[in-house]
């Protein structure tokens, strides 16, 4: 699978409405838009990637950096953030994830968000990212 092809898979299938989604699926957003009241929406992405430098810390920045930036792509602020790691413990040495996630830390804190948890998993590729929700005024989406 590569970028997109989830959206090709969602595609047919009858996924629930609510009057109070603004942006799902059916736009190609990098992010979901749900409205809370009149003045306030809230923003949901997720992103993570294999690592595409060497430098761990770089990765963890980049990494977060793209994430976050999803939700400046829809005119909002990012506020609470979680990681997605997958971690290959048997053939890498834990410092590497540390330096992955204090990599994110240094974006999610640049951007002036809370860092909340997250979860982790084993497997045989370093993989990383994060969930993160912002919000926007239901009158200020940007899409697309």
């Amino acid at each position: 699978m590569g970028p997109g092809d989830l959206g090709r898979i969602l595609c047919g299938l009858e996924l629930p409405t609510d009057k109070n989604l603004i942006v799902g699926s059916e736009t190609c957003d990098d992010a979901g838009v749900y409205r809370l009241n009149d003045t306030t929406a809230l923003i949901q992405t997720l992103d993570f990637f294999t690592p595409i430098v060497d430098d761990p810390h770089a990765f963890g920045r980049i990494t977060a950096a793209n994430a976050l930036s999803d939700v400046y792509a829809m005119g909002g602020k990012p506020l609470l953030c979680m990681n997605i790691l997958a971690c290959p413990v048997k053939t890498m040495d834990n410092q590497v994830f540390r330096k992955v996630v204090e990599g994110g830390l240094a974006k999610i804190k640049e951007a002036g968000a809370l860092l909340v948890g997250g979860h982790s998993i084993e497997d045989d590729e370093l993989k990383y990212g994060l969930s993160v929700t912002g919000t926007v005024h239901p009158d200020h989406i940007l899409l697309n």
